[in-house]
């Protein structure tokens, strides 16, 4: 008969965390969220890929694009750009990410000289920026002429008609700088010729990027954000375990930094052969991880097949239905409370610390921290991102109130057929996803900085300042029933809602 565990599996909402002893060095401020993504001989090496904050953007055709990548690396995190698409498609995406400078914009209102004042007009109000590169293709990556500035014309005394070239700043009274100019470089010339804008040409006059004086305190905002060696923001790309002889590549090519497989579950020799095949072409130069597994089995599987990261959770997600549609699954707590053992065993035995990422099961702040204290390395969100304004995806009004649209690698929507493959043919069998709103949320930046503000004083009411500390002293309790009842507001009327709780 099939093996039966004696206990149940749980899930993070059935967990409290208990506080402990907090010194007065113990401060929100002091916490440091850094953590590491890539394996590593832990206590011989630095672990050669790590992130300010525990948070990724999972590999989902309405969670993480190019946009998404830039806003989360900003704040310290990794996006995975999504596989479900074109090798080319995906490897643009990243390069896009790769030559975004941070501070250095690429222009996107663009006009030829022979244009008209109309033009210029209809231009801002379709971008609503002020500032027109003039180029003589009018391209972003054309030849710049000029500039127009809204200090160039007057709509009352112009005619609609009339020329750019006649009324733009022609190149030979601009001020500009090379390629090379870094970004400390770009501000000094801002500021000591007093201007607004500053264009960033190369050797043959080819426009490539602005630097706005607004944007200046914007990037002092940004103290995490996570760069490479070149002051290139990190990112992250999805494979699957059919096409990675030519994905692969062609990623790398483009700049990802790290890689990760996408499939509904892990321990497969699907998995194992692409991690070989990672191996055998790039060594340990290239960085892939794997996933998803729910024991310790599937840990010690990949682990043992060269992942430099592994994935939990199978069933857990928002918009996921595997666990409906195959019985296929496990509690999120669970799951990775036994592959983080087993991952500190492994450690034990070998030397070689591999991160755990703990994908799916997060409904609430709380939970983040949770799967810290579990063990988890950092953390995978799909549902969490996807309510931002940075997301791939349509904001739409439905019944007065503003949503996005959310939907699963294994809805027919997204018919991501590699995901859940099994060596069979190459069509989504039956749907493991669903199609769905969420409600919307604004931008990734405030929304971020409010979550992890709760994990930092959560993590100082453990007496923790750093994650590896959390996961030594945190103690966790399951909760009853009653216990999660209790936890929210009960016995009372509130005020905006005018009604009392159910019983």
């Amino acid at each position: 008969m099939a093996f039966i565990y004696e206990e149940p599996c749980h899930t993070f909402g059935e967990y409290l965390i208990i506080p402990g002893y907090s010194s007065c060095e113990c401060v929100p401020g002091a916490v440091d969220l850094k953590t590491s993504v890539v394996k590593y001989r832990k206590g011989q090496e630095e672990c050669p890929l790590t992130m300010n904050i525990p948070l990724v953007s999972a590999i989902m055709q309405s969670v993480s694009n190019d946009t998404m990548a830039i806003a989360l690396a900003k704040e310290g995190g990794i996006s995975f750009i999504y596989g479900s698409q074109s090798i080319e498609a995906e490897a643009q995406m990243v390069a896009n990410v790769k030559s975004y400078k941070a501070g250095f914009v690429l222009s996107d209102s663009n006009i030829r000289p022979d244009a008209t004042l109309a033009d210029i007009l209809a231009l801002k109000e379709k971008t609503g920026h002020s500032t027109v590169a003039v180029t003589e293709d009018g391209t972003a990556e054309g030849k710049l002429v000029g500039i127009v500035a809204s200090r160039d014309y007057r709509v009352s005394r112009m005619a609609m008609d009339e020329k750019v070239s006649t009324f733009m700043t022609p190149i030979e009274k601009l001020v500009t700088a090379g390629e090379d100019t870094t970004l400390k470089e770009a501000n000094d010339i801002i500021w000591d010729n007093k201007l607004n804008s500053l264009p960033i040409v190369d050797n043959n006059g080819t426009l490539k990027y602005f630097v706005f004086r607004k944007d200046y305190s914007a990037h002092k905002e940004n103290p995490n954000e996570l760069l490479d060696a070149h002051k290139r923001y990190i990112v992250g790309a999805g494979v699957n375990t059919r096409d990675y002889e030519q994905r692969v590549p062609a990623l790398i090519e483009a700049g990802a930094d790290v890689l990760c497989i996408d499939s509904s579950e892990g321990f497969s020799e699907w998995q194992k052969r692409t991690i070989a095949w990672v191996r055998e072409n790039y060594g340990d130069t290239v960085k892939v991880g794997a996933g998803n597994v729910v024991d310790r089995e599937g840990f010690l599987f990949l682990a043992e097949s060269g992942a430099d990261f592994v994935k939990v959770g199978i069933g857990g997600g928002s918009i996921c239905i595997t666990r409906e549609q195959k019985g296929i699954g496990r509690g999120q707590a669970t799951a990775l409370i036994e592959v983080c053992k087993a991952r500190d065993e492994y450690f034990e035995r070998t030397g070689v610390y591999v991160p755990v990422c703990s994908d799916g099961g997060i409904v609430h702040d709380y939970h983040i921290t949770l799967a810290l204290a579990m063990g988890a390395d950092f953390i995978m969100l799909g549902r969490y991102f996807a309510r931002f304004d940075e997301s791939p995806t349509n904001k739409l009004n439905i019944n007065g109130s503003y949503v996005k649209e959310y939907w699963g690698e294994g809805s027919n929507r997204a018919r991501n057929w590699q995901r859940y493959d099994l060596g069979g043919g190459s069509k989504l069998a039956f749907e493991e996803g669903v199609d769905s709103y969420v409600p919307y949320a604004g931008s990734l930046k405030d929304n971020v900085l409010q979550t992890l503000s709760k994990v930092r004083h959560t993590m100082c009411n453990c007496g923790a300042l750093t994650i590896p500390e959390l996961q030594q002293k945190a103690k966790l309790t399951l909760v009853s029933s009653t216990s999660i009842v209790e936890g929210g507001y009960h016995d009372v009327t509130l005020k905006d809602k005018g009604y009392t709780p159910a019983e």
